[in-house]
This record gives structure tokens, C-alpha cells and sequence, in this order.
């Protein structure tokens, strides 16, 4: 493999990049790093930490940026909601730790219905089943409803581990409803709140609505690495989730936890090696998230959104007397402050449908990867999110390529 300086990591191993337009997607690697916390990832390879010291650390920066009692770094979203609805269903009990996924005697079920999606995989992974609570009628349009809380109250029985709640701006019941309801029985409310940032403000929003544990991604607008996530909620929970996580291969004798992440005193012993062992975050990776976290909270949402406008307005000029398609901005309904490029396609002027252009895209040089969400509408979605500067530039040439 050759060394030469003027290639990328990438050239030199022979893979391909792409351009990412549609989103800080895993699939598509997430997006592009600040300089600072990919400096900040190289620094910490350099010396040996104790992990559990570093995630305390960790713990008590997140608590500060959160509002939340505790904070842990997890390897992805994904992994927060397993270590956080493995600790709803074990508390503090390493017996009960030690025989995740095998949930026989312990409460086993979390409501949800219209909250389900792919990633509700990682909690049915802790060994817990999924009760769908009322019917989402607003979806198949055939009227207004979601499910309500009383209704989710109704399906709370002893055996309920907690409450899965997809946090978005279109999510149903409000969030204090829910945990109104949760809490009135004693069930705790988690929170998957993995792609709620920006604004900045959701960082404390779920906690300040009384949600017991809360997950985010730190490799989408965060920035962190790619491989990252945050679980922030309830001390005890943090603390039974970082049982269930961190490498126990010591004696207990030889134990000595530091007291801002974890209380000694009330374990009968070490539980052995948890359900999220699998999941393990090096300490790069820990350290970069909270570089990021930091990088992320000092920029304004004001500043961030001008930064994608510009971007996005270059691509919107590019575009602009392409025949057979109009671009036009738009915010992002979800993000609410996401700005993004709708290409509207004359399908049967162009001679191809929006999914084709999409393919076309992806599958030319450089690769361009859009959102292909509103295919079926005729329109082609781009995001800021993911690009470097310059990319809007070579997408305009590409779709411009394309249609003439």
C-alpha cells in the first residue's frame, strides 16, 4: 500500500468516498469530523486511562450539558437504548445483570405503538417484548388520532420494564403526558431521542419533561465519532447501564469505582460481563465525543443554521435554469432548522423518475448519495448536514450532467 502524502486514507486503501447529501446515515459513514476532536482522538491514544474513572468524568460533563443527574458515552444510539432498557429491567441487581437477555422473573414489557420502528431491535435485545398501546389512525389517514396516554396508562401492568418514547416534533402524546402516566405507576420513560439535535435546547428538553433516561446519537450533528451515543437520565440507571457495559474482570477487593459515576456500597458484588460488553467504547472514542459535545454546545444554532444556508443556497444557484426540474429550500420539518434543497423532477419530460435520478447519482463519479424519502412525490432531497465545502458544487454539476 503506498504512502504517499498526497493521497487520502481512502485512495490508499482503495475505497472509494462519496458525497454524503443525504444525512449523517451509519450506512454512509455519518459526516465529516471537526479537526479538533480528530486531534483530540489521536492525543488520546497516547496514554492508558482506567475506563470507568474516564466515563465518570464523562458522566458529570454530560450531567452539565443535559441537566441530567448522570451521563454515560455509549457506541452509538443504538447502544444506549440497550444498556438503558437493560437497566430499567435489573436496576442494581448483578444477578439479574448476569442473566440478560434471559428475563425470566423480571419485568419483561415496554408500551409503545406508534413509536415503533427498526431501532426498537436494540431494546427487544435486553429480552423485554414490546406492548403496542392504542392505534396510530393519524398515519394511515383515516383520521386525526394517535395513541393517547391513557391508553398507554391502560397496557402498564407489574411487569412493565419502562416506556419507549420516540422523541420528533410530530411525536404523540406529548412527552409530559406520558410521563405523567409512567411515573402515576412507577415505570420509568426512556427516551430515543437519537437524531433530536440540533436545536441545542434538546439537549435538556427531554430530562427538564421528566423522561428518566434519554439517548443521542453523537455521530450526527453533534459531530462526534461516528460510533458514539449518549445515555444521560436517572444515577442509579446510569449506573446499572455502565455495570451492564464496562469490562469487570477485576476483584471486587480491587474495585475502587470513583463515587461520581458509581456507589460501592450498594452491590452485594461485581455483576460478570454485562449484555452490553459487546458494545464497547474505547476511550477515543469518549474523549472525542465530549470534544464534539463541547464544539457543539459553543456554536449557536444561529451561527449553524447560516453555515447550512450558505451551503445550501450555493446548491440552489448550481441548480438554478436546469430543464425539467425546480429546486427550492426548505426546512426540515422534523430538525426544524435543517434547511434542505427540494429538486421537484418533470418526470416525464426528463424521461426518468425521481428514483432514477437518485441512482444515476449514486452510481456515477464523484457518487452522490441525496435523500431518496420523497422519490414518490417527484422530488429529490439534499441535505448540509454531511458535506464538505465545495460539495455543493460538484452535486449542481452532477445533477446538471444528468438532466441536459
Amino acid at each position: 500500500m503506498t504512502t504517499s502524502t498526497s493521497l487520502s486514507i481512502y485512495d490508499r486503501l482503495g475505497v472509494p468516498t462519496v458525497i454524503n447529501a443525504h444525512t449523517t446515515a451509519t450506512r454512509l459513514s455519518g459526516g465529516i469530523m471537526r479537526a479538533e476532536v480528530a486531534d483530540a482522538m489521536r492525543e488520546a491514544t497516547q496514554w492508558t486511562v482506567d475506563m470507568a474513572t474516564l466515563e465518570a468524568r464523562a458522566s458529570e460533563l454530560i450531567a452539565g450539558y443535559t441537566g441530567a443527574e448522570a451521563g454515560y458515552v455509549t457506541a452509538g444510539a443504538a447502544a444506549a437504548l440497550l444498556l438503558g432498557t437493560a437497566a430499567c429491567v435489573t436496576g442494581l441487581d448483578p444477578s439479574r445483570m448476569n442473566r440478560l437477555p434471559d428475563t425470566r422473573g423480571m419485568k419483561t414489557r415496554s408500551s409503545s405503538r406508534s413509536h415503533r420502528n427498526f431501532y426498537d431491535h436494540a431494546v427487544r435485545a435486553a429480552g423485554v417484548s414490546l406492548v403496542e398501546a392504542g392505534i396510530s389512525d393519524r398515519y394511515s389517514g383515516a383520521g386525526v388520532r394517535d395513541t393517547e396516554a391513557w391508553e398507554i396508562a391502560a397496557e402498564i401492568t407489574e411487569n412493565t420494564a419502562a416506556v419507549l418514547y420516540v422523541a420528533g416534533t410530530d411525536a404523540r402524546p406529548a412527552l409530559p403526558d406520558v410521563v405523567a402516566a409512567a411515573h402515576a405507576q412507577g415505570v420509568p420513560v426512556l427516551v430515543d431521542a437519537a437524531a433530536q439535535l440540533p436545536p441545542a435546547a434538546n439537549l435538556r428538553r427531554f430530562i427538564a419533561e421528566g423522561a428518566d433516561l434519554v439517548c443521542f446519537s453523537g455521530g450526527k450533528a453533534i459531530g462526534g465519532p461516528q460510533a458514539s451515543g449518549i445515555l444521560c437520565g436517572k444515577r442509579d440507571l446510569v449506573m446499572a447501564a455502565a455495570l451492564q457495559h464496562l469490562d469487570q474482570d477485576i476483584y471486587w477487593e480491587l474495585w475502587n469505582p470513583p463515587p461520581a459515576l458509581f456507589d460501592k456500597s450498594r452491590l452485594p458484588g461485581l455483576p460478570q460481563h454485562g449484555i452490553g460488553r459487546p458494545a464497547k467504547v474505547g476511550k477515543e472514542a469518549i474523549v472525542g465525543l465530549l470534544v464534539a459535545l463541547e464544539c457543539f454546545t459553543a456554536e449557536t444554532d444561529a451561527a449553524r443554521i447560516a453555515r447550512w444556508d450558505k451551503q445550501m443556497e450555493g446548491l440552489l444557484a448550481g441548480l438554478a435554469g436546469i430543464p425539467n426540474a425546480s429546486a427550492s429550500l426548505v426546512r426540515d420539518r422534523r430538525g426544524a432548522s435543517v434547511p434542505l434543497v427540494h429538486l421537484a423532477l418533470d418526470e416525464v419530460a426528463a424521461g426518468m423518475t425521481a428514483l432514477d435520478l437518485v441512482r444515476r447519482l449514486q452510481d456515477g463519479e464523484p457518487s452522490v448519495h441525496a435523500n431518496p424519502s420523497r422519490t414518490h412525490e417527484g422530488k429529490v432531497l439534499f441535505s448540509p448536514v454531511a458535506l464538505k465545502p465545495g460539495d455543493e458544487r460538484a452535486i449542481a454539476e452532477r445533477v446538471r450532467a444528468i438532466l441536459t
